[in-house]
């Protein structure tokens, strides 16, 4: 596993994003595990975030876009933090944009903030995490309506790896099979479980073999098969 990637499971277990214990998610499935990306509130989190989401795209997609798109409102400080990664770490300059919730009709007008898109605009997506793609669903047409555009990919945060709301594909699958574009994660959750498995952090064992047995039952139920 790329050091990166288990700097970042840490790195979600020390700012409190990652639990484990039993949690009752919105879809209503009892949890072993439970994410929350609005942990992450100071500037230091949000800079080291950035770093981590740079990299798996440098990774997954190269630099070769011209947007990073997130959308409103937890993919509006991703996108901002990211490109700046970006701009640190490759020394590639990559606008930002997100779409708003309403329409601005006075001042800074429309439904974008932040860069405008363009005809030929290549663009990555960033998101925290995606159960059900709610917000691609919402934003697809939006980003489609303002240009002819082509986009690259999804990167998320953390891979869930559970079936989506059609009962047999991951929702990044589903993503990818219905609107077109690939879909990718900084990590997944086979990847969290196969690093902190027995293994200490921070002085504190976060997957014992009781964790570890909830996991292993919850993706029994739900995982993708």
């Amino acid at each position: 596993m790329e050091q990166y990637k288990q700097e970042f499971i840490e790195f979600m277990v020390e700012s409190d994003v990652l639990k484990f214990g039993e949690f009752t998610l919105k879809s209503g499935r009892k949890s072993p595990f439970f994410m929350n990306a609005g942990a992450y509130v100071t500037g230091t989190q949000l800079r080291r975030l950035g770093q981590y989401y740079a990299k798996a795209i440098h990774d997954q997609y190269g630099l070769d876009f011209d947007v990073l798109f997130g959308p409103a409102y937890k993919g509006i400080p991703l996108g901002v933090a990211t490109t700046m990664a970006i701009s640190e770490l490759y020394d590639r300059d990559i606008r930002y944009c997100s779409n708003r919730k309403e329409v601005k009709d006075h001042g800074d007008t429309g439904i974008l903030l932040g860069s405008k898109l363009k005809d030929g605009d290549r663009i990555v997506m960033i998101e925290d995490v995606t159960t059900s793609g709610k917000s691609i669903e919402e934003t697809f047409p939006i980003i489609q309506a303002q240009a002819n555009v082509e986009i690259k990919g999804l990167i998320v945060s953390l891979n869930r790896m559970e079936i989506g709301k059609g009962g047999e594909k991951s929702a990044l699958d589903e993503i990818k099979d219905l609107y077109g574009f690939e879909t990718g994660a900084i990590v997944s959750m086979a990847e969290v479980v196969e690093y902190l498995y027995n293994r200490p952090c921070n002085g504190k064992l976060i997957i014992d073999d009781t964790i570890k047995s909830a996991i292993d039952a919850y993706y029994d139920t739900y995982g993708v098969k």
